[in-house]
């Protein structure tokens, strides 16, 4: 039987949007599925060197954060919001995002990052962190094309 393969797009930099995209497909992986994921737009802050450890989840215009929007724009309000979805998590044994690259390395997820929005936002390869590829489009269009599965994240 083929390995069934999984395409994703990852388009956000939120910390609380950095999660979905990485443990489906390190799940996806351990289910043997052949994985990719490409980094795009904002997406991009998830695989720049040094910058997991800092994402942050952002309270204004996140109708699941139950709190009205006016709430969110107090002074430190990112932060505490960013402080409490960590917490939460850690204390239910989920893993880090950094815990989730270097999974998705070992478990030989093919990760990409945009190349035109590097060059649109001034990204150079080397804020990138190791053992990720890059391309554009239509180096995400040859997987998703041979992919059972592909999700925009």
């Amino acid at each position: 039987m083929e390995q069934k393969k999984m395409a994703i797009i990852a388009s956000k930099g939120a910390m609380d949007m950095a999660y979905p995209p990485l443990i489906l497909a390190t799940t996806a992986a351990a289910m043997d599925m052949d994985v990719s994921i490409f980094f795009t737009f904002y997406g991009l802050e998830i695989v720049k060197k040094r910058n997991a450890e800092k994402l942050q989840v952002s309270p204004v215009g996140n109708p699941s954060m139950h709190m009205p929007n006016v709430i969110g724009t107090l002074p430190g309000m990112t932060a505490i919001a960013t402080k409490m979805m960590k917490s939460m998590f850690k204390k239910h044994g989920v893993a880090t995002i950094e815990q989730l690259l270097e999974l998705a390395k070992e478990s030989g997820i093919k990760l990409i990052a945009c190349q035109m929005t590097m060059d649109v936002l001034g990204i150079k390869q080397e804020d990138i962190i190791d053992g990720v590829e890059f391309g554009g489009a239509a180096t995400f269009m040859d997987i998703a094309a041979d992919s059972q599965i592909s999700l925009f994240i």
